[in-house]
């Protein structure tokens, strides 16, 4: 079913339903109290009536309706009364003229005083219905007279009439408000829906160039289309990630394979002696070592970006002083020393695994980076909701223009200078900090010399998430 037909059916067709529904038992209930009311009004007539139908002159019997003084004003709704002596017969009529104009029963033989007054609806022969209240009196001299008011029904019926005609007219130009209504809110939504639809099929042929239209409203499908938005931005920025990323992988791959290549071809090319054979297999071994540390540095950043990671309470303190222990005995080989500031436990959501291994990445940059005999700074500090682990070298820093880029796979900032490495580990770095929840850049307070990396990661668990 689609859009347009659902809000018909139900925001347009069911609720003018409902209401038509609703307004006939409205309706019904309308009828019902008019009538009760009318019960009333002639209960409480027939008990003035009975109360005096015999203090006239000589206690002659008589209708007090019909010497009302404001007998013209109420002639149009009053009710007709009429009088039965001990025979059946009448005796007294209100308002005069031939008997039976009604068309109702003539006689009415009256039954014992004292009883419960009767309530009946009859049908006159023209098919009008009329209310009757009966009740059985004593007269002073011990005869039984039946008193009978009857008042027609026909305002009771015409006032429920006309209210039907009011309520059902207003009943169908509200349904057709409604029907106008829903028909521009479809059309409206299934136009802004065809435009998050076509914007999705981009995205599943791989198109990530053009974000979805521009969508003015806030309500679910403008947050939807927000979203969207944010998504074919990030999609867009992984696809150009990725393709970097195999853009240096396949630099950095054809570097060694082309070295061990021309090395196996001039070995091959004339008779070699065991120890040029020897030498050549040596450089060999090494491009295939550094090949096995891209490998295992391209499957690490692979891992860090699925975030598959098993954060647990720990002491974060304590991560940071083994990484820097680890670190220790690189740095007194050449001549360093690592200064640590890690003050009390720091207990916080982390995997052990990942976050050791970005500290690690950290400290082999600044062991790299850093001239002999110089001193490497790494703190442990809270800030709010944050930890953060900063690590300081004395190194030739990094330019204000580059501290976005060095986190970037495979970017180099010093070109000129030959360094060993793949260049993906500041890389890991930001992938595992940015997947606890937290970040990892370049600090921006100025320094003398070198550069001070930090990474921050959240307290608490849900922070992270």
């Amino acid at each position: 079913m689609t859009l347009t037909r659902r809000l018909w059916l139900l925001g347009a067709l069911v609720p003018a339903l409902a209401m038509l529904v609703a307004l006939g038992l409205a309706g019904q209930l309308f009828r019902y109290d008019l009538e009760r009311s009318l019960d009333r009004a002639l209960l409480a007539q027939a008990a003035v009536e009975s109360v005096s139908l015999f203090d006239g002159p000589g206690q002659k019997v008589h209708l007090h309706m019909a010497v009302s003084p404001l007998l013209d004003q109420v002639r149009p709704f009053a009710p007709h009364g009429y009088l039965y002596g001990p025979d059946g017969t009448l005796v007294v009529r209100y308002p005069q003229g031939p008997a039976g104009v009604t068309g109702l029963e003539e006689r009415l033989v009256p039954g014992a005083p004292g009883g419960e007054p009767q309530l009946v609806t009859q049908v006159a022969p023209d098919g009008e219905r009329w209310r009757e209240v009966r009740v059985n009196v004593r007269s002073p001299h011990g005869e039984r007279y039946a008193l009978r008011l009857s008042a027609s029904l026909g305002q009771v019926d015409g006032s429920v009439v006309t209210y039907y005609r009011m309520a059902f007219s207003l009943s169908a130009m509200l349904g057709l408000a409604l029907l106008v209504l829903q028909t521009t809110q479809a059309r409206t939504l299934a136009r802004r829906l065809a435009a998050i639809t076509r914007h999705l099929g981009q995205l599943r042929e791989g198109d990530f160039s053009r974000a979805p239209v521009e969508d003015q409203e806030r309500d679910e499908i403008g947050q939807l289309r927000a979203v969207l938005a944010e998504a074919t931005e990030r999609l867009r920025g992984a696809r150009e990630t990725q393709e970097r990323l195999i853009a240096g992988a396949a630099h950095e791959l054809r570097t060694p394979l082309t070295l061990m290549r021309t090395s196996m071809d001039l070995a091959l090319r004339r008779e070699r002696t065991p120890e040029e054979l020897r030498a050549s297999m040596l450089d060999s071994r090494r491009e295939v070592d550094r090949l096995a540390v891209l490998a295992g540095n391209l499957l690490d950043l692979a891992v860090a970006g699925r975030g598959a990671w098993d954060r647990k309470r720990g002491d974060l303190s304590q991560l940071v002083m083994q990484a820097v222990e680890g670190a220790r005995a690189e740095a007194e080989r050449r001549g360093m020393l690592i200064r640590l500031d890690a003050p009390g436990p720091a207990e916080a959501s982390f995997d052990a695994g990942g976050l050791r291994q970005a500290v690690d990445n950290l400290l082999s940059n600044a062991l790299k980076f850093s001239p002999e005999g110089g001193e490497i700074h790494v703190r442990l500090m809270r800030e709010g909701g944050r930890y953060q682990v900063r690590v300081a070298d004395l190194g030739p820093g990094i330019p204000q223009a580059e501290r976005e880029a060095v986190f970037e796979p495979f970017h180099r900032v010093l070109d000129d200078v030959h360094t060993s490495g793949t260049g993906l580990g500041l890389a890991i770095v930001r992938e595992v900090a940015e997947q606890h929840g937290g970040r990892a850049y370049v600090a921006p307070e100025p320094r003398d010399s070198g550069t001070e990396m930090v990474i921050e990661v959240p307290v608490a668990l849900h922070a992270a998430a």
